[in-house]
C-alpha cells in the first residue's frame, strides 16, 4: 500500500520549477509509515499552549492584483481580497469562477503569475514550513490509503505538527470515535469527508481553509461541521471557505465575496448583500398562453410591492417586498393578457438571488 495523499504541512525543499503544490508522502508501505511515526506520540507534544492569533496585522489573508493563468485561460484576473483575523469568510461562485485557484494560492499549493500575497502576516518563501505549521487545509477531495485505519490516519497527520489536538480529540470533534479502528475503505463518502476535516484540525490551526467542506455530508454531519467552525471563530481563529450551499454561507460567514470570471464582483456581509436587492422576497415563474408574446417587463412595472424585474432562460423573477400583495396582482395581470403561469414559486431572497442579479446566472452554472 502506498501513501499518496496531499499533506500540506510537509516542508520538503522546493526545487526549481516547483509549482507550489502540496508535498506528497511517496513510496511508504502503510506499516512502514506508522513505524516511522510511532516514536512521535501525542505525549511528545503537550500542544495545548498555542496562543490565540495576535499578529500585528488585522488581516489573516491579503492579496493584491492576483493573477493566475493556465495557457489561454485566466483563472484569477487581478483579484484583490482581505480576510480579517478571527472571521469566517466565504467565497461564492460557479465552477470555474477562480475560487479554488485563489484558495490554493493562499495555501501555498500554487504560485501566482503576478500579484502580492500575505498569509498570517507572512509570505510564501523557501519551503514555507513554519507557515504551514499554522494552517489547516481541507481540499475538495482527499485520497487516503485505503487499508489504513481511521486512528492511524489521524495519528499520521498529527505527527506532522509540533503541537495540536490529541488523536482522541480530533476524532471526537468530527464524530468518528466509533470508526477509530475501521479501515478507510469501509467509510462512507460523508465519513471520509469528516476524516479529511479531522486531519485539517489536527494541528489546531490559526487559519483553516475549507474547500466545499460539507459536500456529501448528511444534515447532522453538516451541522456538526458548522459547530466546529463556530468553535474556531469563538477562539479567534480564521476560516476561509468556499461553498455552493447558500444556507451554509449565510449561517457561518461574517462576510462573503461573490467571484465570477476570476474577479470579485461584490463583497460584504450576507445580510447587506441580500438587502442590496431592495426587497426580501423573490417570485419566480414562467408563463404560457395565447398572449405570451406580449408579456414583457412593462407588464409587471406597476404591480404593487414589486421592486425589481429580471428575466432568464427559466422565466421571470420579481423581487418584491410583500408576497401577499404581489402574487394576486401578478395573476390578475397575466389573466388580463390571456396567459397563466406554468409554474410559480416564492422564497426569501438569498445569496443565490444576489448572484443572479449580478450575473444573470445561478451559482451552479458551469
Amino acid at each position: 500500500m502506498v501513501i499518496a495523499t496531499l499533506i500540506a504541512p510537509l516542508g520538503a525543499k522546493g526545487r526549481k520549477g516547483d509549482t507550489g503544490r502540496s508535498q506528497v508522502v511517496r513510496s511508504w508501505g502503510h506499516e512502514s509509515a506508522l513505524r516511522a511515526i510511532s516514536s512521535k506520540s501525542d505525549a511528545r507534544y503537550p500542544g495545548r499552549d498555542r496562543p490565540e492569533y495576535s499578529g500585528v496585522s488585522t488581516n489573516a489573508l491579503r492579496c493584491r492584483g492576483l493573477v493566475k493563468r493556465y495557457a489561454e485561460v485566466t483563472a484569477v484576473d487581478g483579484l484583490d481580497l482581505e480576510v480579517r483575523a478571527g472571521e469566517c469568510f466565504g467565497m461564492l461562485g460557479p465552477n470555474g469562477a477562480g475560487k479554488t485557484t485563489t484558495v490554493e494560492i493562499f495555501e501555498g499549493l500554487r504560485i501566482p503569475d503576478s500579484g502580492d500575497v500575505e498569509v498570517l502576516g507572512d509570505r510564501w518563501q523557501g519551503d514555507g514550513h513554519s507557515l504551514r505549521m499554522r494552517l489547516g487545509i481541507q481540499l475538495q477531495e482527499t485520497k487516503f490509503p485505503e487499508k489504513l485505519r481511521v486512528h492511524e490516519v489521524v495519528r499520521l497527520f498529527r505527527s506532522l505538527y509540533p503541537r495540536g489536538l490529541s488523536v482522541d480529540e480530533v476524532m471526537d470533534r468530527v464524530g468518528l470515535q466509533g470508526k477509530a479502528n475501521a479501515q478507510v475503505r469501509t467509510l462512507s463518502g460523508g465519513q471520509k469527508q469528516r476524516l479529511s476535516l479531522g486531519c485539517a484540525l489536527a494541528g489546531d490551526p490559526e487559519l483553516l481553509f475549507l474547500d466545499e467542506p460539507t459536500t456529501g455530508l448528511d444534515p447532522q454531519s453538516r451541522r456538526q461541521t458548522w459547530d466546529i467552525v463556530d468553535e474556531l471563530k469563538g477562539r479567534g481563529r480564521t476560516v476561509l471557505l468556499t461553498t455552493h450551499y447558500m444556507e451554509e454561507a449565510e449561517r457561518l460567514c461574517d462576510r462573503v465575496a461573490v467571484v465570477d470570471h476570476g474577479k470579485i464582483i461584490a463583497s460584504g456581509t450576507p445580510r447587506d448583500l441580500i438587502s442590496s436587492l431592495g426587497a426580501e422576497h423573490v417570485i419566480a415563474f414562467s408563463v404560457d398562453g395565447p398572449g405570451t408574446a406580449a408579456i414583457d417587463a412593462s407588464t409587471f412595472l406597476g404591480l404593487p410591492s414589486v421592486e425589481k424585474i429580471a428575466r432568464d432562460e427559466s422565466g421571470w423573477r420579481l423581487t418584491v417586498r410583500e408576497v401577499h400583495r404581489a402574487v394576486p396582482a401578478l395573476l390578475a395581470a397575466l389573466a388580463e393578457r390571456d396567459t397563466a403561469p406554468t409554474h410559480l414559486t416564492t422564497h426569501h431572497a438569498t445569496l443565490e438571488d444576489v448572484f443572479m442579479e449580478l450575473t444573470g446566472r445561478t451559482l451552479r452554472d458551469d
